[in-house]
């Protein structure tokens, strides 16, 4: 995907909604978005609940762990257009349908938009080191030699941290977000 088709599939608001919002925290379980066929990543949700917030983002992290770099660009703030907002809409909209105020409902949205980035530049860092090379990574060689006296529930799953950490966990840890922003009110 190249800068471009990045742009155009975040220019504008979905052009069609579903046929029903989804129940209002209900809902965080199962969003509701789906990704069109063709070469638009244009996405279709509701934003009537925190289920639209979550859809919304999940749906911007999967556009844009297809094309990591553009978040670094993308977290500086230079590079914005009003055309580009409806996902932010989407989000803020959906937390204060469930009774965030407007100010915590842009804090929410902030505070999902740092997660999303975070994982997606976490993600694509971890995916370019060393990909060919066999030989334990620097993180690999301190977890095996931690001591168990000191750290000892990082010690007990040293040898099962990479692939703990590996786990593509974005969704739950979405779902636990917008749980916190919505039981903290």
């Amino acid at each position: 995907m190249t800068q471009r088709q990045l742009a155009y599939s975040v220019s504008s608001p979905p052009a069609s909604t579903p046929s029903a919002p989804p129940a209002a925290l209900a809902s965080l379980h199962t969003p509701s978005a789906r990704t069109r066929r063709g070469p638009s990543v244009k996405v279709v949700v509701s934003s009537a609940s925190a289920a639209g917030a979550a859809a919304a983002a999940a749906a911007i992290h999967e556009a844009l762990a297809a094309c990591p770099w553009i978040v670094e660009v993308l977290t500086g703030d230079s590079l914005m257009s009003a055309h580009s907002l409806w996902f932010v809409e989407q989000i803020v909209d959906g937390l204060v349908a469930c009774g965030l105020s407007p100010e915590r409902a842009v804090q929410g949205y902030r505070a999902i938009w740092y997660y999303t980035a975070g994982e997606i530049m976490v993600r694509a860092t971890a995916a370019r080191r060393r990909p060919d090379d066999d030989r334990p990574t620097h993180r690999q060689q301190v977890f095996a030699d931690l001591d168990p006296g000191r750290l000892p529930r990082l010690a007990r799953f040293a040898d099962r941290w990479a692939p703990l950490t590996a786990q593509d966990t974005y969704r739950d840890g979405l779902r636990a977000l917008v749980d916190g922003l919505l039981a903290a009110g």
